[in-house]
């Protein structure tokens, strides 16, 4: 199940305190201070992993905590820095500050990475703090505290190629075809509750596709179960429009998919398309007013090649 949304707390670590020490060795009793400084706290980092693909994580692990930085000691020990909490996170997390929903970050690439919770610096030991009048200061300075963010975790996947259509169009059995899925399919709608990726090999290139669950009229204002999944069709460079070929009324179904789209996100609508005819096995005649790219069968496999060839020249 994909899991495309989490909300955590992340929390940096503080800074350790500087000492109030003063040297003492054999034959000198009255050493000056040699308190060491405080150890830097960790900071809360989040990491791009090509090899996360969920949010599923921190469904379950809401809290996250750099360490804290060590206090110093004597003899002008530093303390210890604390380490950095590193979170994975897939391709295309956005980052989001929890509180005022401001975009922190759109991590989208391998090695994309961002601090969003700084560790407390380390105070400073009485070491410092030593004039010509103050031969034996007791002043130190305490390490800066650790911060705290309420962070909300957005997923938008990223792909070449984005298939959608209403529920029952074969948009999971057509990316099974393309690729080395192996989605649950079935012959009633909404088969589809979570979106699927698969990489489609065609002389000897790779294109990325996903399968988007299928939408309705209203999915926009959230009806059906397309609403939650139509943000990840916004990083996607071509649309795959699929639709069925046995349908009444093909230009009600392409232009129901058009409307949704276009009231999510204007912005959607104006990217390539490929007007794609599915289950052209279950007809006799093909229609003529209705306008298409390509006609297919995912099930006799009629088609398929053609279409290959059109994804990569549009690409």
């Amino acid at each position: 199940m994909l899991i495309d949304s989490a909300k955590i707390t992340v929390i940096s670590g503080s800074g350790g305190d500087g000492a109030v020490s003063f040297r003492r060795e054999k034959y000198i009793p009255k050493g000056g201070p040699d308190g060491g400084d405080g150890g830097d706290g960790g900071n809360v980092i989040f990491s791009v992993a090509l090899n996360v693909d969920t949010l599923a994580f921190y469904n379950t692990n809401k809290l996250h905590k750099a360490e804290n930085g060590q206090n110093g000691s004597r003899a002008k020990r530093h303390g210890k820095n604390g380490k950095d909490i590193v979170l994975p996170v897939p391709p295309g997390t956005m980052i989001i500050n929890g509180k005022d929903q401001s975009l922190i970050a759109d991590l989208k690439n391998e090695n994309d990475q961002i601090i969003v919770a700084k560790g407390g610096k380390g105070g400073l030991g009485n070491v410092h703090f030593k004039t010509a009048t103050n031969q034996a200061p007791r002043q130190f300075k305490a390490g800066e505290p650790s911060e705290q963010v309420e962070i909300l975790l957005e997923l938008k996947l990223i792909g070449d190629i984005g298939i959608i259509g209403l529920p029952n169009a074969g948009k999971t059995s057509l990316i099974n075809c393309l690729t080395n899925t192996q989605a649950k399919e079935g012959s009633y709608p909404f088969t589809t509750i979570d979106p699927n990726l698969g990489a489609l090999d065609y002389k000897k290139k790779k294109v990325i596709i996903c399968d988007i669950p299928g939408l309705i009229e209203g999915a926009s204002k959230g009806k059906g179960l397309g609403y939650n999944f139509l943000k990840h069709i916004e990083r996607t460079t071509i649309l795959l429009h699929l639709i069925d070929a046995t349908s009444k009324n093909l230009e009600d179904d392409y232009k129901t998919i058009r409307s949704e789209i276009s009231s999510y996100n204007k912005d959607i609508i104006e990217k390539r398309e490929l007007i794609v005819l599915n289950k052209i096995d279950l007809v006799k005649k093909m229609p003529k007013k209705f306008k298409y790219d390509v006609a297919i069968s995912t099930l006799t496999g009629e088609g398929l090649d053609t279409l290959k060839h059109l994804i990569f020249s549009k690409l």
